[in-house]
């Protein structure tokens, strides 16, 4: 397999200031929104830079989202910011009726999701996120694995005419992808190629999936690892091409079971190519209290849990 290395740690919420701090220089119809977390979504430095197109809101995030598609009727390009849980959870009827039905330009940027939010505890930490976007028709849905990763799909979504949903997070995570990469709306990206299983991974599970590969070498295993930061649309010719290859699949993802990626590959493949599937997911449960690598451990989202996975699909499909 290829050796991916790192030679530094980054939250995935300073590439999307990044990425907004880089749109702000090229294309002046990007205006951003923000309720009352400037610091926390690293949207300061787009504030200094033009605060005749930064809007703070205040706790006040029902409203962020009916001015953001007001702003679309007048040709500007909203990013909107928040956490997870006050994106998607708390203004849910608003995304929906004022941005999704009439397919308003808004990009719906997200950061804190899932359980490495850590210490804030089950009430900020939301599991349900992609779900709750991914059925909301015409919504882009993008999970990105690290920082620069997301600086570049958040400068891509601008170029993008529709709604879009970006998620990210706060711990540092290993910044391994190209930092000059072009990313592709929808285009799944394979980090090793294998025979023996097909693990597809989003987000923060993309290391850890990638330290799995790398133990499930050391066992004989051959692992394909493709990296989907988008959720939806699915690249269903990626997903189908490798598992007709491996014949079983393991998902990861920092998300409930019900309603993530693991689901929507499950329906492509019940339709396409059914093969044993195994999830590394939440299963049906809140988070808690704890720092994020307490939780991805006890919540089962850890690469040694990857392996497991891996393991028993394989054994399922020699059945």
């Amino acid at each position: 397999m290829p050796k991916f290395s790192f030679t530094e740690k980054k939250d995935t919420r300073s590439g999307f200031g990044a990425g907004l701090s880089e749109l702000g220089k090229k294309n002046d119809q990007v205006v951003a929104l923000c309720a009352d977390l400037t610091g926390s979504l690293k949207m300061d430095v787009f504030q200094k830079e033009h605060p005749d197109r930064f809007f703070q809101i205040g706790i006040a995030e029902a409203n962020m989202m009916g001015i953001a598609a007001g702003l679309t009727i007048g040709g500007k390009i909203p990013f909107t910011g928040t956490f997870a849980n006050f994106s998607t959870g708390r203004v849910y009827d608003q995304i929906r009726q004022s941005i999704a039905y009439s397919g308003k330009n808004v990009k719906i940027c997200a950061s804190h999701a899932g359980l490495t939010l850590g210490e804030d505890g089950a009430t900020h930490q939301i599991l349900e996120d992609i779900g709750l976007m991914k059925m909301l028709p015409g919504m882009v849905v993008i999970n990105p694995c690290d920082y620069n990763q997301t600086k570049a799909a958040t400068i891509a979504i601008a170029d993008y005419n529709g709604p879009v949903y970006l998620r990210f997070g706060r711990p540092a995570v290993p910044n391994f992808t190209d930092s000059n990469q072009k990313f592709e709306i929808g285009k799944a990206i394979t980090l090793n190629e294998g025979k023996d299983v097909s693990i597809f991974a989003t987000g923060h599970l993309v290391w850890k999936a990638i330290e799995a590969i790398d133990e499930l070498e050391k066992q004989g295993i051959s692992a394909e690892l493709i990296n989907i930061h988008t959720i939806k649309p699915l690249d269903e010719t990626a997903v189908i091409n490798s598992v007709k290859k491996t014949k079983c699949v393991v998902t990861a993802e920092e998300h409930q079971q019900n309603g993530g990626l693991g689901d929507s590959i499950a329906q492509l493949l019940s339709r396409h190519n059914p093969a044993p599937i195994e999830f590394v997911a939440v299963n049906d449960s809140f988070g808690e209290s704890g720092t994020p690598d307490q939780l991805m451990v006890k919540y089962g989202l850890d690469s040694k849990d990857i392996v497991a996975k891996a393991i028993k699909a394989i054994a399922r499909k020699n059945q």
